[in-house]
């Protein structure tokens, strides 16, 4: 019984290890990313595949303490070159098993060592015993039609160009639903006909996200479209006079699969880019992060494209059991070049992400934009640093917004809330003026799970956030260059000094 008791710490720290690790399945998950041909050649940045959480290589022991290595000397040499290899440091944290072996009787010292040979054997995949995937039924009836697009011969003839689905002159809230209130486009020829500016569609895909939902954010989004129409306050500028916006109508998705899903995903984005238009994704999950941005780059070139990401959570994961999810398209865009690291640029973090994440992006260029920064520098500060950044070294941006940026106050409709984010009079002003003073050319909003907020105010503010990207492409449209452009008649009364202090200003 004492025996058992004292091993209670270890199964605890292995425990904690087989669910909150994954440094112990590295060299199989990097093999298998190498395996991953990508789409369009590209040059990888030299550091992107340095140490990082998630795949940490198996390093040797460094500096074993003296007291520590006379115990393992007593070992048999397979336990004891076992510990000094460092994959005992996959199962428990080295200085936690310094002191628990300091405590331990030399019996006991034998079965510390046997449990985490006995736990690093059980976590690593082994052929035959694990399933890494269940095969698909190849001869079923309708293995494609969920991808197979209406062959335009089925359809009633009809010129190209968007297709109002209004039945009133007024419009309103009657009609079939679509984002904000745009007609409907089908095809590349409607696009290029109706000249349209933005192209709004929906990726309703939650199998990335393991958090249930995020597939009604284009069906939410789409019936509660308050906040998406008129003219934008703040700069007198209404943007759906000034653009030719439409509706593109959801994305194919295989429900049952995430990576069936992200080519069809790709193609339809790369499809509306390749016509002019941008493209204005809703999710979905933030795995859609990568065919979206991947879609850009092949319009637009590895390498020219920069992306601000709007994100609580760093999403530079790598090395787990799943190739990509939510929390991982940063990492695949950079390693396939379709994004250079110091060209990504994130915004509002503050997920509980160790130190070691950090270290790594400092490491390879990126930059990040954490709530600390905010705290410290104060948010017009860093809101100015950040569209500083998003106008050099790339001639193109895409902006990716995952709501979960927003403060839980503000949008408690996502699967991974965190506290101290965003408010809205913060998001809303960065949004706008990145989407006018820059060259956008992609914009997506994700992880809005409607059914997680009781209200309607989460999905409010989603359409609220992509209302101000709109309203920024209508500024550039317009050609309003001004930074941080402010209509005088919303803001000044419409008078040259109402505040008297124009001229301090100057």
């Amino acid at each position: 019984m004492i025996m058992k008791a004292k091993l209670l710490p270890l199964v605890a720290a292995t425990l904690a290890a087989l669910y909150c690790s994954t440094s112990l399945a590295a060299t199989d998950t990097e093999e298998a990313i190498e395996k991953l041909p990508p789409s369009l050649p590209g040059q990888v940045h030299a550091k992107i595949d340095s140490a990082t959480p998630g795949l940490m290589p198996v390093k040797p022991l460094e500096e074993v303490p003296d007291d520590i290595m006379a115990m393992l000397n007593k070992l048999p040499e397979e336990k004891r070159e076992f510990v000094l290899s460092g994959k005992g440091a996959g199962v428990l944290n080295p200085d936690i098993m310094y002191e628990l072996l300091r405590k331990a009787s030399a019996a006991e010292v034998t079965q510390y060592v046997d449990t985490m040979m006995e736990v690093y054997d059980r976590v690593q995949y082994k052929k035959g015993r694990d399933t890494d995937q269940i095969e698909m039924n190849r001869s079923a009836k309708n293995y494609n039609t969920w991808r197979v697009k209406r062959p335009a011969e089925l359809d009633p003839e009809r010129e190209p160009g968007p297709i109002s689905l209004g039945r009133y002159l007024g419009g309103g809230r009657s009609g079939i639903p679509t984002f904000a209130g745009a007609p409907v486009a089908k095809t590349p020829e409607d696009l290029k006909a109706g000249e349209v500016d933005v192209a709004i569609l929906g990726a309703p895909l939650d199998m990335g996200s393991g958090w249930r939902d995020a597939i009604h954010g284009p069906l939410a989004m789409r019936m509660n479209g308050r906040g998406l129409g008129g003219t934008d306050v703040s700069t007198m500028v209404n943007p759906g006079a000034v653009l030719n916006i439409v509706d593109y109508g959801d994305v194919a998705i295989d429900q049952l699969s995430t990576e069936r899903s992200m080519q069809e995903v790709r193609s339809m984005v790369r499809e509306v880019a390749e016509t002019g238009t941008i493209p204005f994704i809703v999710g979905g999950d933030h795995s859609l992060e990568y065919p979206n941005v991947a879609a850009m780059a092949d319009v637009y070139g590895k390498g020219k494209v920069g992306v601000v990401h709007f994100d609580a959570h760093l999403d530079t994961g790598r090395g787990r059991v799943h190739l990509l999810d939510h929390g991982q398209p940063i990492y695949r865009l950079m390693k396939e070049a379709h994004v250079r690291p110091e060209d990504y640029i994130q915004v509002g973090l503050r997920a509980h992400y160790s130190k070691s994440y950090y270290e790594w992006e400092k490491e390879i260029g990126m930059h990040y934009h954490s709530m600390a920064e905010v705290e410290r520098r104060g948010w017009d500060a860093v809101m100015e640093r950040v569209v500083e950044e998003a106008s050099t070294n790339t001639e193109y941006l895409y902006v990716s917004f995952d709501v979960d940026v927003l403060d839980p106050g503000f949008q408690s409709g996502t699967g991974t809330p965190v506290s101290g984010g965003l408010t809205m009079r913060e998001a809303i002003p960065i949004v706008r003026r990145l989407c006018a003073e820059s060259n956008l050319v992609g914009f997506d909003i994700v992880e809005l799970a409607p059914a997680l907020d009781a209200s309607y105010v989460s999905t409010l503010n989603a359409n609220s956030i992509m209302f101000a990207c709109l309203t920024g492409v209508a500024m550039h449209k317009k050609g309003i260059k001004q930074k941080g452009f402010i209509s005088d008649l919303s803001s000044e009364h419409g008078q040259t000094d109402y505040y008297g202090d124009s001229k301090d200003e100057k």
